[in-house]
């Protein structure tokens, strides 16, 4: 695939954009190891991008509004109350029942990490010990359609059920006596679900910094659920997408502004795959999310993960 020929975003956003870049506060190049700066996805007044924000909400179509509204009713679902007995379990009696309990509600993926400081966002707590990670497919039909707004209003259903299997989790512990707090997107949480979802056993970082994942792809969105219920965490599941990753070009060449390296770069002391945050926000702000590089991974299309996988572990030596 030839790369993508260069985009340029309209004189409009360009007004809007603050003089400190969102590489700047995601830490790109840094050497030493901190916690994560809130910005965009966060509350619009505490973040310098707040204005691009409110302006990327401002132009959403019906159909996408229409999601919108969808996700709000699940955001708008009542929690039960905590009850006062608690139920009493081993941790991996607690840890099969919320994993049973999160596919029942809708996720289709679960994992359990025990929270770390490095994942939650300066100006933010987090004071359960645990976080519950869900992945919930998108419709593969709706999301290759990126950058159109049949993919844009797909990614914003697919948060809103990963909103209600979260609700539904959290509602079951709370009933057996556990409080349990729920979080999906896209809006940010306290936390980065990625590293979580990593530590979770959930897949690995593409280079599109989106996670794949050894059966969905990277075709799913996350949520979580925060809690102190004795659980046991799952271990991080490496099955060789990173590698695959380093030869594949595919997103880097499809990127319309160009977001996308083709090599690792320094984040806040680790050198991990990022995406530009100064090149993609512009493109995704002006047509309401964008995916292409979804649209595009290898792993997504359907039947073709189970392959992968089956292919990157034939080129494991055997010791």
């Amino acid at each position: 695939m030839k790369r993508h020929p260069p985009w340029t975003p309209s004189a409009e956003q360009v007004a809007l954009w603050p003089p400190q870049s969102g590489n700047t506060i995601n830490g790109l190049g840094e050497a030493r190891a901190r916690r994560p700066s809130p910005i965009y996805w966060h509350a619009p007044d505490v973040t310098p991008h707040g204005p691009l924000q409110l302006w990327f909400i401002k132009r959403t179509t019906p159909l996408v509004m229409a999601a919108r509204q969808e996700r709000q009713a699940a955001l708008e679902l009542a929690l039960p109350p905590v009850a006062a007995q608690p139920v009493q379990c081993s941790p991996a009696e607690w840890s099969q029942a919320v994993k049973a309990a999160a596919l029942a509600a809708g996720a289709d993926v679960v994992g359990i990490a025990q929270v770390q400081p490095q994942w939650v966002f300066e100006g933010h707590k987090v004071l359960q010990r645990w976080v519950i990670v869900l992945g919930v497919a998108h419709d593969w039909e709706a999301l290759r359609t990126a950058p159109q707004e049949t993919a844009a209003a797909e990614v914003i259903r697919q948060y809103a059920r990963g909103i209600r299997a979260a609700k539904g989790l959290a509602g079951l512990l709370r009933e057996q006596g556990h409080d349990a707090v729920p979080h999906g997107g896209p809006m940010a949480h306290p936390l980065l679900l990625v590293p979580a979802a990593i530590a979770a056993g959930l897949g690995e970082l593409g280079k599109h910094g989106s996670l794949i994942n050894r059966t969905l792809g990277s075709n799913f969105r996350l949520a979580c659920v925060l809690t102190d219920v004795p659980l046991v965490p799952d271990t991080p599941d490496v099955f060789g997408a990173d590698d695959y990753c380093h030869r594949c070009q595919a997103c880097t060449n499809a990127c319309p502004p160009l977001a996308i390296r083709a090599d690792k770069q320094l984040v806040r002391g680790e050198l991990r795959w990022y995406v530009d945050f100064d090149r993609c926000l512009p493109f995704f702000n002006e047509h309401q999310g964008c995916a292409i590089c979804l649209a595009v991974c290898p792993w997504n299309r359907p039947g073709v993960a189970d392959t992968l996988v089956r292919k990157l572990a034939m080129r494991v030596p055997t010791p």
